[in-house]
This record gives structure tokens, sequence and C-alpha cells, in this order.
């Protein structure tokens, strides 16, 4: 068995279900099973082209949305991750010089992150191909088929809100 059929069959839930098991659990492992290859499918190519991950994208892609920056406790709440674990990756960029990390005037306890010209620039560039990548593995399904699939995942995001 190669390493990519190993790595889609660990992302594969469903390998877990029983014939009798009821329909939530199966559509619950369906889901699951979607979200965790798309997952893993753009993790690689963030990677393999740019040379980062994931969580590194993320944060840069909420400082892009609000230049004025935002707090580092903002950061950590929008990315729903730990403080520690954003001030390791804010530190890991500002040594990159993506993002500059300064304390409030108010507040030298409190930081306020925003990205630098660089890090706009990086980042544009790794928004661009993401989008691409999520077309890629996305785009085979017609307009209908993601209207009908948006109507029933807000159904079903609805149920469990």
């Amino acid at each position: 068995m190669t390493n990519k059929s190993s790595s889609t069959q660990r992302l594969n839930h469903e390998t877990r279900l029983h014939e009798d098991d009821h329909h939530s659990i199966k559509l619950w492992l369906r889901l699951l099973t979607c979200s965790s290859l798309i997952e893993s499918r753009l993790r690689g190519a963030l990677r393999e082209e740019f040379d980062t991950t994931l969580p590194r994208f993320d944060f840069l892609a909420q400082l892009e949305r609000v230049p004025r920056g935002l707090t580092m406790g903002e950061l950590s709440r929008r990315l729903m991750v730990s403080g520690g674990n954003v001030s390791g990756i804010a530190a890991q960029l500002v040594g990159e010089g993506l993002v500059d990390r300064s304390p409030l005037p108010d507040n030298r306890r409190t930081f306020m992150v925003k990205l630098t010209p660089k890090g706009r620039r990086a980042f544009a560039s790794m928004a661009q191909r993401h989008e691409q990548w999520v077309i890629g593995l996305l785009g085979h399904l017609d307009a209908a088929e993601v209207d009908q699939l948006m109507l029933l995942l807000d159904r079903v995001k609805q149920g469990v809100q």
C-alpha cells in the first residue's frame, strides 16, 4: 500500500461504519471524511508550494480581513486556538517579516498584530492559489448541485445551532 493510499484510508472515517448504523452516523462520517480529505489536500499544497502550514495561512487570512490589525486575544478567539498557539505563530511570522506585533499604547500587555506589506503580498499569492485548489477539488459539482448541497448543509447547520 502506498503512502498516499494509506493516508487516504486514515482520512476515510466511513470505514468505521456498520450496515445497521443510524443514517445520522453515516452522514456524520461522510461529512467528516469529505472535510478531512479536502483539508489534507490543502495542507499538502500549502506545504509544497509555499512551505507553510494551514494554521499560518488561517492566521494571515484573519489579519487580511482586518487591515487595522487584531489583538492576540481576538486572533485566538477567531482561530479557536489557545493564546500559546497564536503567540508561537505570531513570533514565526514576525521573524519572517510578514506581520508586525506591537503593544497597545494604553495597555502594554496587549499586543496588536497586523500584516506588513510583505505579508499582504505573500498572503495574496497564497489566497489566489488556495482558491484555485478549492475550485479544483470541488469544481466538478455544477451550480445546481452546489445550490442543493448548500441548502441541505444549511438545514444541517440550523439543526445543530
